[in-house]
């Protein structure tokens, strides 16, 4: 039976760039599974449903709420944002590491239900940067936008509840940052312990 996978929670503001860095790591990390979120906003131009992510009606959502199927959701600026269980628990008992790119209303969640989890924030050099990626976006409204650095600062200071922070200053420094905090909790003794001791006991001499 292979050893359980590891839980990559990775977060941050809207803007930061989770997706672009994400992307980096996957170029060069063919090991991960990537964690399709769920959500209720609309679809955005070049997106596609199931790879970048589950566009559902908010009724759908609220229906696999309430079966309990759904390792986290969050209400995020009008929409809401998911990931759903039993994807999640089928990966990681295959012994494969699965990256979550979801918000840090659900990240807190995942943290309750799965603390030894790997959590990862990220973060933009100052606020200034995070307001000037928002806007050269070019999808959103200034009211839209507001909202979203009002939102940063809150999250940013929820940055307490996770295990490590990487600024995005340079999209492959942050990347490789990323991969290191990955590699190192890999060779964590609480992950490893059982191997050995499994190897000290079937032991014959």
């Amino acid at each position: 039976m292979p050893e359980r996978g590891l839980l990559i929670v990775f977060s941050g503001p809207s803007g930061v760039g989770k997706g672009t860095v994400r992307a980096k790591i996957f170029e060069q990390e063919n090991n991960f599974k990537y964690s399709v979120s769920m959500t209720t906003r609309k679809q955005r131009p070049g997106e596609v449903d199931g790879k970048d992510y589950y566009f559902r009606t908010r009724e759908e959502f609220e229906e696999l709420i309430r079966k309990g199927e759904m390792l986290e959701y969050a209400e995020y600026v009008g929409n809401y944002y998911g990931t759903p269980l039993t994807y999640v628990n089928q990966t990681l008992d295959e012994g494969k590491d699965i990256f979550l790119e979801i918000e840090v209303q659900g990240a807190l969640q995942v943290k309750q239900k799965k603390p030894d989890a790997v959590f990862v924030f990220l973060t933009p050099p100052d606020l200034e940067e995070l307001r000037e990626r928002l806007v050269g976006r070019g999808t959103d409204s200034n009211e839209v936008i507001a909202n979203r650095l009002a939102k940063a600062k809150e999250e940013i200071r929820l940055m307490s509840e996770y295990d490590y922070a990487v600024v995005n200053d340079e999209v492959e420094l942050a990347a490789e940052r990323v991969r290191m905090i990955i590699d190192a909790e890999h060779f964590r003794v609480d992950r490893v312990i059982g191997r050995y001791r499994k190897m000290v006991d079937d032991s014959d001499f």
